[in-house]
């Protein structure tokens, strides 16, 4: 029943951002956030994912990233945080086992919701995923560590450090020309699959 910290695009592409420092110091002028955060209730964000017309193009119209995320023993990630994950999800709780090695080592679980049409855009994580398809199917494109340069990443500390600075919907190859080198493995998930993603 609670509002949890939820990303909002005006399209389908929904990118993370962080501001290092709090500051825009060294971005370009015309640099934006690409997503806002907000606070939403599960109850409206499964409203206005079901309200999505599946007939029609939905790519420049709002789409909603929901979010809820679970610590563990104490530890603190965020406030608002949903322990009953490690209830659910007993094997991801902080405690030394053969799945976990170092118990201060997890970050937690972040479980995120996306809706249909939503494209999280190419990045790496620094931590492990498991991706559960509860309906429908979603399309993965993974590239090995050895493409990072193919894959025009932003640096570090530019806000989506981490991601692709490339459209991949509609590639510009003359300011990113090494784009066209990459080279991905497309794997689609239907209902039921579970995709595992290891850190490197």
């Amino acid at each position: 029943r609670m509002s949890k910290k939820t990303e909002y695009s005006q399209s389908n592409h929904l990118m993370w951002w962080k501001l290092r420092g709090g500051s825009k110091r060294g971005l370009p002028d015309n640099w934006k956030p690409p997503t806002e955060i907000i606070k939403m209730k599960y109850s409206d964000w499964v409203k206005k994912a079901k309200d999505v017309n599946h007939k029609q193009d939905s790519t420049e119209k709002p789409h909603w990233y929901f979010r809820i995320n679970g610590c563990g023993n104490g530890h603190t990630c965020g406030q608002s945080t949903t322990e009953f994950l490690f209830d659910e999800l007993p094997f991801f709780k902080p405690v030394k086992s053969p799945f976990i090695i170092d118990p201060k080592q997890p970050r937690g679980i972040n479980c995120r919701f996306g809706m249909t049409g939503n494209i999280a855009e190419n990045h790496f994580d620094s931590s492990r995923n498991m991706v559960a398809l509860l309906g429908g199917e979603r399309r993965y494109m993974l590239a090995s560590p050895s493409q990072c340069l193919n894959l025009e990443l932003y640096p570090l500390s530019h806000p989506s450090g981490r991601h692709s600075a490339v459209d991949w919907s509609n590639p510009d190859l003359k300011n990113y020309p090494n784009f066209k080198n990459a080279m991905g493995n497309e794997i689609v998930l239907q209902a039921g699959d579970v995709l595992y993603l290891p850190t490197f």
